[in-house]
């Protein structure tokens, strides 16, 4: 006789298994570094390009062009840091969804369901979303794409800042949701932003990958065979006229992100660990230094909420990114009959999807692709991202805050380790040894209760016994 079968609801957004937990942690530590230094990045360029005494070394510095003509590679600092730089940003998101394509939530179609539709949804939405506003304003369409992506650094930044105990599974479902995004970015880039093709840089660039992909298939070692030939890839996808930030993300996709018997960790989590420093620490920031500097005024200011262009993308990043990510959840967990973990509520994955709103550098480098032939508008663009993300930003910290009691409790659950043993406690319920070691652990602390008992009864039998009569303790005392 064949089993009934359960229909039990799937939960989502619970506990992380521990590696996973721990992976998460380290990554997001330091891109939490990063979105710090990304703060401040953004905050210097502000000051110096609006800073009349120094606006025009800005402007001098950002245009400044240096590299080899021949190469076609003589470029803008201010290009360098978009097109050179951000590859390292593109390679490390191409490693992290690798990684979670063959080892992470992703590699579960059941689990990868809900991030995927989050993602899809929250870029869907700020794209209808400025769609809309700019029509019915009568603007351009070219910046639909600009508040469809989400900055974790920028995010995590002002986690940092406002010192909220967010649980690790939430953190872990808003680096899915980056991770997801960051991919769709790099297809809309890659598919929308070519205007034309250099079939013979592109095929060099092909053929670069390729040997890249046999070199790896070989166990072929050292960073002096794979960095001279990263950056031939570079060069070539970027004379393609490709986006040159898609070679990183085609070789973050090709290492090897899972583990052999006998290796502590892949390569590509090795390679990860090395370079995602570099991205968080230098890369990312100087990409802000030299894309956030927009002339800000009181009238600028006002304009972004008066031209549809950048009406549209502060509505899309404040108002489309939650109704999105947070409406694609919810469905999601609808159709599929999951429910929400018991430790959160719905309240949570609304100001999770209210903080993902803040879209800082993916949107910058699509703001300038978008309207590169004017250099007004981009400014005006570059000064709607900013004025959204902020926006999120302040709700979403206002809404955190609300729960913040409880993701304490939460995070101390999940930070306890009463064996001392290097697991967290909740993670060892299903251990054996654990329980054995936590019963000698209460076994001490109740012999040495005993003993302080029978210490302090002994105490209070001599101090009666040296009081004639038998007195009580309580008169034991001078009047």
């Amino acid at each position: 006789m064949a089993t009934p079968r359960t229909n039990t609801p799937r939960k989502f957004l619970g506990r992380l298994s521990l590696p996973e937990r721990n992976f998460v942690a380290d990554a997001l530590r330091t891109e939490t570094v990063g979105g710090v230094l990304l703060l401040l990045a953004a905050i210097a360029a502000l000051l110096w390009a609006n800073i009349p005494a120094l606006h025009a070394s800005y402007e001098s510095l950002a245009h400044h062009h240096v590299g080899p003509a021949s190469l076609g590679l003589s470029l803008s600092v201010e290009h360098w840091a978009a097109d050179g730089l951000l590859a390292i940003f593109f390679f490390v998101a191409g490693i992290e969804l690798k990684r979670e394509l063959v080892a992470g939530d992703l590699k579960d179609p059941r689990a990868a369901v809900l991030p995927v539709v989050a993602a899809l949804c929250g870029m869907a939405v700020p794209a209808v979303v400025y769609v809309l506003t700019s029509l019915t304003g009568g603007g351009s369409l070219g910046g639909w794409a600009v508040p469809t992506a989400t900055d974790i650094a920028f995010a995590l930044a002002v986690l940092a800042v406002i010192g909220t105990s967010l649980p690790s599974a939430l953190r872990a479902f808003l680096l899915t949701l980056a991770v997801v995004d960051d991919l769709f970015a790099i297809l809309i880039i890659a598919i929308f932003f070519t205007d034309h093709l250099n079939f013979a840089a592109l095929g060099g660039a092909v053929a670069g990958l390729a040997v890249f992909w046999l070199l790896l298939r070989k166990d072929v070692r050292g960073w002096y065979v794979y960095v001279p030939l990263g950056l031939v890839i570079w060069g070539l996808m970027y004379n393609s006229g490709v986006h040159a930030t898609i070679a990183g993300v085609a070789m973050g996709l090709m290492l090897r992100c899972t583990r052999r018997e006998g290796e502590p960790h892949s390569p590509g989590e090795h390679i990860e660990h090395l370079v995602r420093p570099v991205s968080a620490g230098l890369a990312v920031p100087l990409f802000a230094l030299f894309s956030a500097g927009a002339s800000i005024s009181g009238g600028a200011l006002a304009d972004v909420f008066t031209r549809p262009e950048t009406l549209g993308i502060v509505l899309g990043l404040v108002v489309g990114k939650t109704l999105g990510i947070f409406g694609g959840t919810w469905l999601t967990a609808r159709f599929t009959r999951a429910s929400l973990s018991e430790d959160l509520a719905w309240a949570d994955v609304f100001a999770l999807a209210t903080l993902a709103g803040i879209g800082f550098t993916v949107s910058l480098l699509i703001g300038e692709l978008a309207f590169a032939g004017d250099t007004a508008l981009t400014d005006e663009v570059k000064a709607s991202v900013l004025v959204g993300s902020v926006i999120a930003a302040t709700l979403a910290a206002i809404l955190l805050k609300l729960r913040n009691a409880r993701y304490r409790r939460l995070c101390e659950a999940e930070e306890r380790d009463e064996d001392l043993d290097g697991v967290p406690d909740v993670y060892a319920q299903d251990d054996p040894a654990y329980h054995l070691r936590m019963a000698g652990i209460y076994e001490r602390k109740a012999a040495e209760h005993r003993r302080l008992a029978e210490l302090k009864e002994a105490e209070r039998a001599r101090r009666r016994a040296e009081v004639p009569g038998g007195a009580s303790e309580e008169n034991d005392s001078p009047a």
